[in-house]
Order: structure tokens, then sequence, then C-alpha cells
């Protein structure tokens, strides 16, 4: 509609008040629900002691403890995608959700300087990671990785890793 006069501007101006206001509130609440939904899989999901500490955030599972969380992320997109969602669009809520429940985006986290023990450590754990998953998934390519995988643990412990944060 084009508008041609003073009533009809009126009327396009109001209309126009109308959507920005719907989108401002639509837009605010939209972290209240990806709040909820944060709180809802660290509820369900996250490994915890006798006194309910987290220990495990369920973005942070690996293994058979995590096949909660594949199945949850599945249901997600599945739906996303049914409401018409393209998978950029449901990738992005997604990480909104996990950032709600305490992950820091690598962008997000501070870096400092590392020294080569650091990176070691950490290409270490690297390493070692790539090892347990293809062990999991009972990949052939991994046998030599595999007979060596004890002296890993070894050099990573003694580099000041935490052998708990593998696998």
């Amino acid at each position: 509609m084009q508008v041609t006069t003073i009533e009809q501007f009126d009327v396009a101006a109001l209309t126009l008040s109308d959507a920005r206001e719907g989108l401002v509130k639509g837009a605010k609440s939209t972290g209240n629900l990806i709040g909820n939904y944060a709180a809802a899989l660290c509820t369900i999901f996250d490994a915890r002691d006798d006194k309910a500490v987290r220990l495990t955030a369920w973005y942070e599972l690996k293994g058979k403890a995590k096949t909660g969380v594949k199945a949850e992320r599945e249901a997600f997109a599945s739906a996303m995608n049914e409401a018409g969602f393209g998978k950029g669009t449901t990738d992005v809520y997604w990480q909104r959700v996990k950032e709600a429940s305490g992950y820091v985006t690598a962008g997000n986290r501070v870096s400092g300087g590392l020294n080569v023990d650091d990176k070691t450590t950490a290409e270490l754990k690297t390493m070692l990671n790539r090892i347990f998953k293809a062990e999991e998934e009972s990949d052939s390519t991994c046998n030599k990785s595999s007979e060596v995988k004890g002296r890993l643990l070894e050099l990573f412990e003694f580099m000041g890793g935490d052998i708990d944060s593998i696998g």
C-alpha cells in the first residue's frame, strides 16, 4: 500500500510502531526462552555429585554419557526444521543455549600467551582425545596410537594435564 493521505500515514505509522514494539518484546523474551531451555538441559544432563554440585556440564559430556544430549540435539534440530528454520539458524540457537548453560565460546575465552609447555600439554590432550574417540568407534586405523596411549597419558600427566579431562 502506498501512503497518499495523512490518514493512511497515521495508520501506517501506528502499524510500524506496533510492529517495532512486537519485535522488541519478542527479542527480549528470546533470552528468557533460551535461558529456560538451557536450565532444563542442565537439570536433565549435567553430571552432579551427591550434593548436587556440577561435576560436568552437559555440553562437555563424552562417550555414552553424551547419548541423551545427542538425542536432544536431534530433537531440537528437527523441531526447528519443522518450524521452518534452516541449519544455520538452528546451529546459532543451539550455541546460544550452550552459552546460557555456561559454555564459553572460543572467541570469548581469555587467551594469554601460552608457553611451549602449555601448548604441548594442549596438543597431547588433543591427541589423546582423538585416540579415545577412534577406539570408541572401533576404528582399526588407531592400532599404533592405542599402543602408545599409555605413554602419552603419562606424559600428559607429567606436563600437568588433568587425566580426568580426557575422553
